[in-house]
């Protein structure tokens, strides 16, 4: 029988993930996809969409399709996801790997103020300006809602539900955005702060650029840490090589890189 990996996805490292496990033969590959996005990428191999029911319904299932490893490449934000699929990785005795791109660093000229969660970021927001840019997705929105005095721009892949700061523009759109892409939307709005958590990756990497060349400051939410005792690698070469060690993939199988 083949093996059977199970991606818990929603990045582009589990679709390129994927891609590379279905190309192939030997490697049977589920991506399952949380549903909170109408209109996902798409994903080769097969895909579930929904969640498991915790860590015993994923417990459940990782036995009832015979899953031999299971690849955690979700947000490096979806703390709950990572935790149960950890506990019920070890429940169950399937190989469990993070698939965690690294997180941001600043540079020369950057104005960054980190945070450890979006309630800081909210308490820090009177400090340091008026016209807030906030990217950091539709669901943690009501940390702001409080929030009287800023005039807040929020940017998302897809409308946000209330409850909304009262003084509210949303701008609907899916990066990867360029640096003049960035710079304009700071000007147009007249931003004077940037709030965003650290995803990482180069593909939302630009607005960091814009800020810092506009001597904008930003506010940047801290990821949580991972399930202790977890194993971790950055990139999707990283876990090729783990899956073909763990489940003794030949050699010549290894060679699919995305």
């Amino acid at each position: 029988m083949s093996p059977h990996v199970l991606v818990l996805g929603g990045t582009t490292e589990a679709r390129e993930l994927a891609a590379a496990l279905t190309a192939r033969a030997a490697v049977r590959v589920t991506t399952s996809l949380a549903g909170r996005v109408a209109r996902p990428g798409p994903v080769d191999g097969e895909v579930r969409v929904g969640g498991f029911g915790g860590v015993a319904g994923l417990a459940e299932w990782l036995r009832a399709h015979d899953v031999s490893a299971v690849v955690d490449a979700t947000h490096p934000f979806a703390a709950e996801i990572t935790a149960n699929a950890a506990r019920a990785a070890a429940r169950t005795a399937v190989p469990a790997l993070v698939l965690r791109r690294p997180g941001w660093r600043p540079g020369p000229g950057d104005d960054w103020h980190p945070v450890d969660s979006l309630d800081a970021a909210a308490r820090l927001l009177p400090r340091l300006g008026r016209r807030v840019l906030l990217t950091t997705g539709r669901l943690g929105l009501a940390a702001f809602a409080h929030l009287t005095r800023p005039h807040f721009v929020v940017r998302s892949v897809e409308p946000p539900a209330p409850p909304l700061p009262p003084h509210v523009d949303v701008v609907l759109a899916r990066g990867p955005f360029t640096v003049a892409d960035e710079s304009a939307l700071l000007r147009e709005h007249r931003i004077d702060v940037v709030v965003t958590k650290d995803s990482g990756g180069a593909a939302t990497a630009a607005k960091l650029t814009a800020a810092r060349e506009l001597g904008v400051p930003v506010v940047i939410v801290r990821r949580p840490p991972l399930p202790p005792g977890a194993t971790a690698v950055p990139d999707v070469p990283g876990a090729l090589a783990w899956l073909t060690s763990e489940l003794g993939l030949g050699q010549g199988e290894d060679a699919a890189t995305p």
